[in-house]
């Protein structure tokens, strides 16, 4: 919170952490528009940078897009995905569903300061556009640690309030300025994290350092797990 300016922790305040129902309808619909799948498939090529197998947990998983994606890319993964939202949850699931990986793909209730998994379960977590959601981050920080297996990492992903110029124009590029112009539009009303402020955050947790890199235009905190 102390890494907020006044006015962002108000927001943060205020802001829900999960989705309600009548948001995660709308939000299930939004999600399969292909801006948001081609910004799935961006996602995906980076976390196999970091792990192609194993087990993997997406944290707000919303509607599973990125757990289905990264099984079709690397049916070596086993995925699990988990949201504070039931009515996120029932979506996530019915897509699962819909793509036939029910059985393969778990999803389930959860939030990031609650993880219900064992101990070093995980080779990987992985979180999309929720971390500023989390009321609790140092506390979700320190679940991640405990989740992850020694050597795991963690990448947080998520939209940045001083996103560089030049990623900006790159995305534009692809997904067209009125798009681009509506996100930055976006950031301004939303608890978002600076850059510098995204990788701070792991000091005060187990991790005590992390790193930010760009995945199409959201910003990635990459933490590890020192063995």
């Amino acid at each position: 919170m102390a890494l907020l300016t006044p006015f962002r922790r108000l927001l943060k305040l205020f802001h829900p952490e999960g989705i309600p129902k009548p948001g995660a309808l709308l939000y299930n619909l939004i999600s399969k528009t292909g801006i948001f799948q081609r910004n799935y498939d961006i996602l995906v090529q980076d976390v196999l940078n970091y792990c192609e197998q194993g087990q993997i947990l997406d944290i707000g998983t919303g509607p599973g897009w990125l757990l289905i994606k990264l099984h079709e890319h690397s049916p070596a993964l086993h995925c699990h995905g988990i949201d504070i939202s039931p009515s996120m949850v029932a979506k996530a699931a019915a897509n699962v569903h819909w793509t036939g990986l029910a059985g393969v793909i778990e999803v389930k209730k959860g939030d990031a300061s609650h993880i219900p998994y064992e101990d070093a379960f995980f080779d990987a977590v992985v979180s999309t556009g929720s971390i500023h959601h989390w009321k609790e981050p140092v506390r979700a920080l320190d679940e991640i640690y405990r989740v992850l297996k020694d050597g795991g990492y963690a990448l947080l992903y998520d939209i940045v309030s001083d996103t560089p110029r030049s990623v900006l124009k790159a995305a534009a590029r692809e997904f067209g300025r009125l798009r681009i112009m509506l996100l930055w539009l976006h950031a301004f009303e939303e608890p978002f994290y600076s850059r510098q402020a995204l990788a701070l955050l792991p000091e005060s947790s187990l991790f005590k350092k992390g790193r930010t890199q760009f995945a199409g235009v959201l910003c990635c905190l990459v933490v590890r797990k020192e063995s």
